[in-house]
C-alpha cells in the first residue's frame, strides 16, 4: 500500500521506496523528505498523520518542531556575515559584545562557540521561561557565566547557549535577533517555510510531536546534559504536551535559536540547497571558500562529559561521520534534531536534503540515515 504523497524524479525512485519502507519498518506517524540536486527539487514526499489527536493528515507544507536543526539556520547566518566581512569567526566574541569578556571569557572566539569549545554549555543562572523568552535575561546570564573549562581546550555540546551566544553576536552586528535576521536575509527572499519562533498564523497547521514507546529518557535534573537541553529545567524535554514542552505554542513562538526551529522538509532542504548551489537560477549563498571554512573540523572525539558518540563538528555544523550522521562526503554539512530530524547540504554533489517527522523515536535513529543512503546511491551512480 502506498505510504506517501508527492513525487520523485526519474533516477530517485530509491528515495521514494525508502521513505515508504520507513512507514513499514518504524513506528512512523507523519513525516516528509525533500531533496534538491543542482538547485532543482528532485524529491518531495510526505505522508502520514500530522496530529494524532484529530487524525489530521500531513500535507505538503506541514511544519514541525525540528529542535537543533536550528543550529544550521543560525550557523548559516554567521557564515553569511563572515563572508561579507562583517564577522571574523576567529576574533574574540568581545569584539562585538564587550561585556561577554567578563569572568575569563575574553579569549573565546565565535569559532570556539560554533565548535562547542567555549566552555559555557549551560548556565549557572536559573531562569524562568518568561525570562528566557525575553532574551535579555539570558544575555546577562551569559555575561556573568564562568567557563567550565579553559576555552578552546575541550568540547561539549552547547545546546541552547550556542544559539543565544552566536545569536547575540548576530544581533549586535545586524540589529536583528537571529530569527529575524534569518527571515530577512535568507528565508523571506527564498520563500522558505522555516522559522526560529513560529508565527501565530502557522500554529494551527503544524504537526504535533508524539514520543515513541521506549524512547530513552534524560538523566536527573542536576545532570549537566539535562541542564544543557532544558535550560536548567525551564524548557520541558521531552515532555511534548507539558506546559513549556514542545507542543506548547508559547514555546514554539519564542526565539530559541539553539534548538527551537520549526520548519517543513522543503524549507530546510531549500535552505541548504540555496547555500551550496542556489535555487531557481539564483547564486549560491555560500561561496566555495566559505563552505571550505565551515567544513574544517573543529571538534570530535570524547567530550568534556566523557562521551564520544562519533560526532564531528565544523564551524556550527555537523560533518560527515559514519558513526554518527553519515552524509555524502567531505563537503557535507548539516544539523540534526532530537527525535530524528536531519538536514544537510553538500556542494560537491550539489545536494540539499531534509527529513522531518513528528514521531520522536530517538536521537540519531535510522530513518534519516536510510534516506541519506538512498540519496547517496542516486547521486553517485
Amino acid at each position: 500500500m502506498e505510504q506517501h504523497n508527492g513525487w520523485a524524479d526519474e533516477g530517485f525512485g530509491a528515495v521514494a521506496d525508502t521513505f515508504s519502507r520507513n512507514f513499514a519498518d518504524f513506528p512512523e506517524l507523519g513525516s516528509a523528505v525533500t531533496v534538491f540536486v543542482g538547485g532543482r527539487k528532485v524529491v518531495e514526499l510526505w505522508g502520514g498523520i500530522a496530529d494524532e489527536r484529530t487524525g489530521r493528515a500531513w500535507e505538503r507544507d506541514t511544519v514541525v518542531p525540528v529542535f537543533s536543526c536550528a543550529k544550521g539556520l543560525v550557523s548559516l547566518c554567521a557564515h553569511l556575515l563572515a563572508q561579507e566581512a562583517r564577522l571574523d569567526l576567529d576574533a574574540p566574541v568581545s569584539r562585538y559584545w564587550p561585556a561577554f569578556a567578563r569572568h575569563g571569557k575574553d579569549a573565546i572566539t565565535c569559532r570556539m562557540v560554533l565548535g562547542h569549545r567555549a566552555g559555557v554549555p549551560a548556565l549557572d543562572a536559573v531562569l524562568g521561561f518568561e525570562e528566557i523568552a525575553a532574551w535579555a535575561p539570558v544575555i546577562r546570564a551569559i555575561e556573568e557565566q564562568r567557563p567550565l573549562w579553559e576555552p578552546g581546550t575541550a568540547y561539549e555540546y552547547h545546546g541552547h547557549v550556542f544559539g543565544f551566544l552566536i545569536g547575540e553576536v548576530i544581533r549586535r552586528i545586524t540589529g536583528l535577533t537571529p530569527g529575524a535576521y534569518f527571515r530577512t536575509a535568507v528565508a523571506d527572499p527564498l520563500g522558505l517555510r522555516a522559522w526560529i519562533g513560529l508565527p501565530a498564523p502557522e500554529m494551527d497547521g503544524r504537526a504535533r510531536l508524539v514520543e515513541a514507546e521506549g524512547r530513552p529518557g534524560m538523566p536527573g535534573p542536576e545532570h549537566l546534559l539535562t541542564r544543557i537541553v532544558t535550560m536548567n529545567g525551564a524548557l520541558v524535554f521531552p515532555g511534548t504536551d507539558a506546559p513549556h514542552g514542545w507542543n506548547d505554542p508559547a514555546l514554539l513562538g519564542a526565539e530559541l535559536p539553539g534548538a527551537g526551529a520549526t520548519a517543513s522538509a522543503s524549507g530546510l532542504a531549500g535552505m541548504y540547497a540555496a547555500a551550496v548551489t542556489g535555487v531557481d537560477g539564483q547564486e549560491r549563498l555560500l561561496a566555495p571558500e566559505t563552505v571550505t571554512d565551515a567544513v574544517r573540523e573543529v571538534s570530535s572525539g570524547r567530550g568534556w562529559l566523557g562521551f564520544d558518540a562519533g560526532a564531528r563538528w565544523g564551524a556550527g555544523f555537523l560533518l560527515d561521520s559514519a558513526a554518527f550522521r553519515p552524509m555524502l562526503g567531505g563537503r557535507s554539512f548539516g544539523n540534526d534534531g532530537a527525535g530524528g530530524q536531519f538536514a544537510f547540504g553538500d556542494d560537491e554533489y550539489g545536494v540539499g536534503f531534509a527529513y522531518v517527522a513528528n514521531r520522536m523515536i530517538g536521537h540519531g535513529d535510522a530513518r534519516a540515515t536510510r534516506l541519506t543512503e538512498a540519496v547517496r546511491a542516486c547521486v553517485t551512480t
